[in-house]
């Protein structure tokens, strides 16, 4: 089959899939739209080929028209085992899966054929989590796919790591195909505003079959204005009935939850640290992609703060951290990173130039009584890397270097 000839390597990804390519268990790749999903799957049956020139690689697209025949889970289910070969491995790659309903059944009956190696990928949370978790139980494994890091964006377009790469990569974001356009505003925000739009409309409005778009969208910008912030269904709802939108929490709720399936947002719960428990109400929300959030509300030199807060818990999914809003008593500490049964605490504040704000944003962590490594984040250089023992980032060499 032919590969787009534009085809990057994401070799972070390829390495942690390698270890469950050729076993019989589904490689599941969840995300957003245009994060590289269908590019990894290239670049894996890529590597097959590599290894096994005559590889019997079954693909379909679901949103190629050259598979619109393949319309139920029983059309899908006859397609592939029309071309599967009993005698070797079958290497089945579905790409947005979640287009047919029922597609879990599909895949918990190829999996009977110890010979079928399964990969898919999928743009609705809920959906594939819910189905998958009730269907295979332990017979699949989900890696989350996320846009491009800040060396990735770099890498894809060919930039010195210094201000005016950051500069881009805060504005534009790291949607891989940027790196076939000019890095401008008219050219970049025609594109990002396609993407938004396919987000919004094909996998909230019509997935959900919503009749309210419009306060869809208020509520996006809402979330566009208060990245960071902490809020609850009921704030949400209170702010949009003072600006003549009434809507209900429990809608509310329903659709924070829907731009949370599509990966449009992240919704981050609060930790108590000395209760050891979640809140129960109280959220903030963070964007996949910074270039998607600009083009509902422009970038703004104002908006510093919270583009820099959005790129650390960015930069903290995509090295595979589990993040929560931390409190200890009073004090908030702004996430609480754990992954392999390690943690790091870390604050993020647009500058440090007073003796009070050096207080209260490495003051904060000074309070946690453990030994996890605990860091500042800001926008500039720090003269000394440490105060007190914790450790300074500018944002630059956080986005470079930590792991």
């Amino acid at each position: 089959m032919e590969f787009p000839k534009t085809l990057i390597k994401r070799n972070g990804y390829i390495e942690r899939i390698k270890p469950f390519m050729r076993k019989n268990i589904a490689k599941v790749l969840t995300g957003q739209r245009r994060v590289g999903k269908s590019f990894l799957l290239y670049q894996l049956m890529e590597q097959l080929l590599a290894e096994e020139p005559d590889a019997n690689i079954i693909y379909i697209n679901f949103e190629d028209f050259a598979f619109s025949h393949i319309q139920t889970a029983e059309d899908m289910h006859a397609y592939i085992m029309s071309k599967v070969r009993k005698e070797k491995y079958n290497y089945i790659f579905v790409d947005e899966i979640q287009e047919i309903v029922n597609f879990e059944r599909v895949i918990r009956s190829l999996l009977l054929n110890e010979n079928n190696d399964i990969y898919i990928t999928g743009s609705n949370a809920k959906m594939l989590s819910g189905e998958l978790a009730t269907y295979l139980s332990a017979r699949y494994i989900e890696f989350s796919v996320y846009s491009l890091s800040y060396l990735e964006f770099l890498e894809f377009h060919k930039l010195e790591n210094n201000n005016e790469s950051l500069y881009l990569y805060s504005r534009y974001g790291g949607l891989p195909y940027l790196v076939n356009l000019p890095l401008k505003d008219e050219t970049v925000n025609e594109y990002l505003k396609s993407v938004y739009s396919t987000i919004v409309f094909r996998d909230v409005v019509s997935r959900y079959n919503l009749r309210n778009s419009s306060f869809l969208e208020k509520l996006v910008q809402f979330l566009s204005e208060n990245i960071g912030n902490l809020f609850s269904a009921k704030n949400i709802s209170d702010y949009l009935k003072s600006q003549h939108s009434t809507i209900s929490v429990n809608q509310v709720q329903n659709y924070t939850e829907y731009l949370n399936n599509a990966f449009l947002i992240h919704r981050v719960g609060r930790y108590d640290l000395i209760g050891k428990r979640l809140f129960e109400i109280g959220e903030k929300y963070y964007f996949e992609n910074m270039g998607l959030r600009n083009i509902v509300i422009g970038y703004r030199i104002t908006d510093g703060a919270k583009i820099l807060e959005n790129l650390v818990y960015s930069h903290l999914l995509y090295r595979g951290y589990d993040i929560k809003i931390g409190y200890y008593g009073d004090k908030e500490i702004d996430f609480i990173g754990e992954k392999d049964n390690e943690k790091v605490y870390i604050q993020v504040a647009l500058r440090i130039d007073s003796e009070m704000t050096a207080e209260r944003e490495f003051g904060n962590l000074l309070k946690i009584q453990d030994n996890y490594p605990k860091i500042v984040v800001t926008e500039d250089a720090f003269i000394g890397n440490s105060y007190e023992g914790i450790k300074h980032y500018s944002i630059c060499d956080f986005l470079s270097n930590f792991q």
